[in-house]
């Protein structure tokens, strides 16, 4: 006797989870820089202390990074 399997492909949706939030960084990619801002809840908030570490610093290369959280329901 042979065992069977039988698979049943159900579609599924992934969207933005508002309770999740969304945070905001930047990080300082600089040769040798190795500061960062932190999450904050504000988008202008990275990029307040992005311009702030770069009157301070001269540095004036980020790399910015947005992150939510995402809820994949089934679509049925």
């Amino acid at each position: 006797m042979t065992a069977r399997a039988v698979y049943r492909h159900v579609p599924h949706t992934i969207r933005h989870a508002p309770e999740g939030g969304i945070t905001y960084e930047a990080f300082g990619v600089t040769a040798g820089c190795d500061a960062e801002s932190g999450p904050h809840d504000e988008q202008e908030a990275a990029q307040d202390w992005a311009l702030r570490h770069t009157g301070r610093t001269g540095h004036d290369l980020f790399r910015r990074v947005v992150t939510d959280h995402a809820k994949v329901t089934r679509a049925e």
